[in-house]
This record gives C-alpha cells, structure tokens and sequence, in this order.
C-alpha cells in the first residue's frame, strides 16, 4: 500500500554535525564553498533521519524519499514540504555538480527503509557505494577534484561509514531490526544478531568486529593517498584531519567496547587529530 505523504515530510533525529566523526564545513575549507557543504550537510541528514525513524513503515519512508528524488532531478520544483531538496538542487546548479550523488544517497536509504541484512563484505561494499562514496565525490567535485580519481575517496568514506557501523551496532538493531554486520562472518562464529541487545560483546562477536576493522585497514590504506591528490590545499587539510580521526577510532574500537558504550573520541582526542591530521595534509 503506497504511503501518503504528512505535512510533515522531515523527520528531525536531533543529529547535528556534532555528532558525526568528522568535520562538516569546518573553518579548513574554503569560506566560500562552507555554505554548500551546509546545504549538502543538512539535505543528506534529512534524507538519513527519514530511513532511521523506527516510527515510519518503509512505505512511507520510501514515498517521501521519491519526493525529495523529484525535488532534485527537478520533476517537481514546487512543493514546499521538501524546501531541503530544492535547496540542495540549486545549490548543485550553482556549482554546477551533477544530481547523481544525491539520487544516490537517496537510493542507499531507500534500502535501508527495506532491507535489513548484508549477506557479505561484499554486499555491504554495494551499499557504501552509495550511502558514503557520493559525499566523497560531491566534496571532490566541489572542490576541483583529484590527480588520482575517486579512489582514495571512496575508500575513505566506505570506511568512515563502517566505523559508523559498529559504533552503533546495537542502535540499529535494537531500534530498527537493521544489521550491517555481514551474515556470512557471524554465521561464522555460530551468533545470532540478538548478541547485540547484550550489554557487553561475547567473544563471537568481538572477532566479527576485528574481522570488519581488518577490512577497514585494507580500505585505509588506499584513503591515506587522498590527500596527496586533491587540487585544493584546504580540502588536502580537511581529510588529513579526517584520515587522523579514522585511524584512532579503529584503535579505540579495537579496544573498547561498542556494546557498552559508545565508542567515540573525546573532544581532546578529536582537536588533536584535527590538528595533526591538518598539518599533515598541508605538508603533502
């Protein structure tokens, strides 16, 4: 049954940038592109804080996805309830940066409004694709691009996006039935996914995570190449600090314990790798 559309379309998690585990439009980048990233920053947590309301059934957050589609390809320009996508859809023109990474961001939590299981590594790779890689390009894209292609990028947002995974492991099941987890490394260790709701990780599930941040490693490697290429020094900064904040969550979670607590740097831990990780990038 195709859901119909409230008047309230956005559905406000409370997640600001702060809560995320990188820098979004810091001072690093270029003053006068900080406000297009605010628009892409605000578009992409509004279609994201659709996908995660545990109290939308996925017909209707899929129906009020499409809207936000037509409002960026333009097929609809109009309707006020989705004032976040026509902004989002002038600022791309303005920049002159191809919708895609929008439809595609839109597309990855379209799945996440009816799929709730990753059979493989590989599988889940599909779907970073397009939830993680589009931010990637679109900062690329807005920002003259890189010698070595997208690479790098979409390596580094694949793995901020698995980082994000495990941190809230337990959330995404015990709120809205989704395991990113692959099913063929649990099944592995003979878990079930009801391990998250424990308060603590059995031994089973800790190897599943050190399997998942071995992988990341591999994924990292290709990162750390990032910001040698780009063409824009404030952007080289900004995942400098970026790539500093990926590589000590990975420490952290390969000690701490996301079923406990969340797992997150302190905001002592957060500057220094900002400040390392920029220097870093100005140097390469």
């Amino acid at each position: 049954m195709k859901g119909r559309i409230s008047h309230s379309i956005e559905t406000p998690s409370g997640k600001n940038s702060g809560y995320e585990n990188f820098p979004v439009g810091s001072f690093l980048l270029p003053a006068t592109l900080r406000p297009h990233v605010a628009i892409f920053y605000k578009f992409a947590r509004t279609i994201d804080d659709i996908a995660d309301n545990p109290n939308l059934d996925p017909n209707e957050k899929v129906h009020r996805l499409d809207g936000f589609e037509k409002a960026i390809i333009g097929t609809e320009k109009n309707n006020p309830l989705f004032e976040t996508g026509h902004l989002m859809r002038e600022s791309l023109k303005e920049c002159q940066i191809q919708p895609k990474y929008c439809v595609d961001l839109i597309s990855a939590f379209k799945q996440d409004a009816i799929k709730l299981r990753y059979k493989n590594w590989d599988d889940l790779m599909s779907y970073c694709s397009l939830s993680a890689a589009p931010v990637g390009r679109y900062l690329l894209d807005l920002h003259g691009g890189s010698k070595d292609g997208y690479g790098p990028s979409d390596a580094l947002c694949k793995a901020l996006q698995v980082i994000n995974h495990i941190q809230d492991c337990q959330d995404d099941f015990n709120k809205l039935n989704r395991v990113y987890l692959p099913l063929d490394w649990m099944a592995a260790e003979r878990i079930s996914f009801e391990v998250l709701s424990k308060n603590y990780s059995i031994p089973g599930l800790r190897r599943v995570v050190f399997r998942l941040l071995d992988a990341t490693e591999d994924l990292m490697q290709e990162a750390r190449k990032l910001p040698s290429g780009l063409n824009d020094l404030r952007l080289s900064m900004e995942s400098g600090a970026i790539i500093r904040i990926a590589d000590r969550l990975i420490q952290k979670l390969r000690k701490d314990d996301p079923l406990v607590r969340r797992v997150e740097l302190n905001k002592s831990e957060y500057f220094s790798c900002v400040s390392i990780g920029a220097i870093s990038g100005f140097f390469q």
